[in-house]
């Protein structure tokens, strides 16, 4: 028995160490593991805490101090070179390369006749709501003056590169020799800035150079040119309404002459120059016939009451009511009722025209009497439209109203120097601060 508890007591307390062993290599291997973690070793090696008692060999220790060193030198000599470096060489140049520049301001409006004439005041002028109307105006003005027409109106009145040519050892902010225009155009439109107010319609405009009076001068050209462009704008619109207008009068002017001629040629073949008169005495005259033909009429009865049928009296009252009726007949069909019609006459070769048919005729004559006056109506109207044109295209004229002339600077306020220098250094900060966090996290990533 007691051998057997011997037994039993041996294989426990072997069981029992071999578990004690196998944590103590668990744990040992756990907090290996712990220490070569790359977070580990960085924060150990930034801290370097008191005390710690390091496994690595004596060699092992000495690489790790190197590789630190290393990266340590290399995040200062980026610091170095993109930050300190940059800051140093931008504040120099800001403070004591960089020249002097000047500019020059002016504020304007495009205005229009009946906008300007309907405000009460002088401001109203400039801030009426109506000028919305020359708010396409406003910016085409903003594009002709950042456009390469500008540039090279400037280029050919100035001499842009003699201009603005680099001033000492500037060349940053100089302009290049032989640039094409494209090259030119970016450097005025950094030159020069203009800005619309949409509420109150005021442009601003604002012209560096680096000279005071250049840069009044460069404003006042910019101005000139601004003022002819609004002017030639306005002259073409005038011109495109008053040519519409002219139009129309050419066009009632021929309508009207063509019926005046018509009419003329009628009155020439019919020979009666109304008509309407001659129709009216036509009517009169077969009316006088008719009375005379009752009256004979009348006489012949009479004379039939007391004699015969072969007496003088009576044969001579038979002819003269023969003769009336046949003239009553003549003239009827002068007039038209019971002759030929229109159709037959012409076919007849007895044309109305020809003073066989005074309805045909009076027909005709209303015709062009009334192609006459519809004439004259529209060419009346076509008057009115141009007379009404030419006040509209006045009204509505535009015109460039300056209220602040070209300034004239005294003090220097560009390059803003104290803020790119901010600026670089700032940019300095934000490259070097990028590429350290990016090479951190690549490392730990690794």
């Amino acid at each position: 028995m007691d051998n057997v508890r011997d037994i039993s007591e041996t294989a426990a307390a072997r069981s029992v160490r071999q578990a004690a062993l196998a944590a103590a290599r668990q744990n040992k291997e756990r907090r290996a593991q712990q220490e070569n973690h790359p977070n580990v070793r960085v924060l150990e090696n930034l801290l370097d805490a008191p005390g710690k008692v390091r496994v690595a060999s004596p060699k092992k220790k000495k690489t790790l101090i190197a590789r630190l060193k290393l990266r340590h030198m290399v995040i200062v000599a980026s610091f170095l070179g993109l930050v300190v470096v940059p800051a140093i060489v931008g504040t120099s140049y800001m403070l004591f390369v960089a020249a002097d520049q000047y500019h020059s301001s002016s504020s304007f409006s495009v205005r229009s006749i009946d906008s300007a004439g309907a405000a009460s005041d002088i401001l109203g002028m400039f801030t009426q709501s109506s000028g919305g109307s020359t708010a396409s105006d406003s910016y085409i003005l903003m594009d002709y003056v950042m456009s390469e027409r500008m540039v090279a109106e400037l280029d050919q009145h100035f001499n842009l590169e003699e201009l603005f040519k680099p001033r000492g050892a500037d060349f940053f902010y100089g302009i290049g020799k032989d640039l094409p225009i494209e090259d030119k155009l970016d450097y005025w439109r950094s030159m020069a800035s203009i800005n619309f107010d949409m509420s109150s319609g005021i442009m601003q405009l604002e012209i560096k150079s680096f000279d005071p009076s250049q840069s009044q001068e460069i404003t006042n050209f910019v101005l000139a040119r601004c003022e002819a462009l609004i002017n030639d704008l306005s002259m073409k619109a005038r011109e495109e309404v008053l040519k519409t207008a002219r139009s129309e009068i050419l066009l009632a002017e021929k309508r009207l002459a063509d019926a005046r001629i018509a009419l003329r040629e009628f009155r020439d073949v019919s020979q009666e120059v109304d008509p309407i008169e001659g129709a009216k005495l036509a009517t009169q005259l077969v009316g006088g016939l008719e009375q005379q033909l009752a009256s004979l009429n009348a006489d012949l009865s009479t004379a039939r009451a007391q004699m015969g049928e072969d007496t003088p009296r009576i044969r001579v009252l038979k002819a003269r009511i023969g003769s009336i009726e046949k003239q009553i007949d003549f003239e009827r069909q002068r007039l038209g009722s019971g002759g030929a019609t229109g159709e037959q006459q012409a076919a007849t070769g007895n044309s109305p025209q020809a003073g066989q048919d005074v309805a045909g005729r009076l027909q005709i004559y209303e015709q062009l009497e009334t192609e006459r006056e519809f004439g004259e109506r529209t060419y009346t109207a076509a008057l009115a439209g141009m007379e009404s044109a030419r006040m509209d295209a006045n009204g509505k004229q535009r015109y460039l109203a300056v209220f602040v002339n070209p300034t004239l600077s005294e003090m220097a306020q560009y390059p803003a120097r104290l803020l790119n220098s901010f600026l670089v250094l700032l940019a300095g900060l934000f490259v070097w601060g990028v590429l350290t966090m990016s090479y951190y996290n690549i490392r730990d990533r690794a």
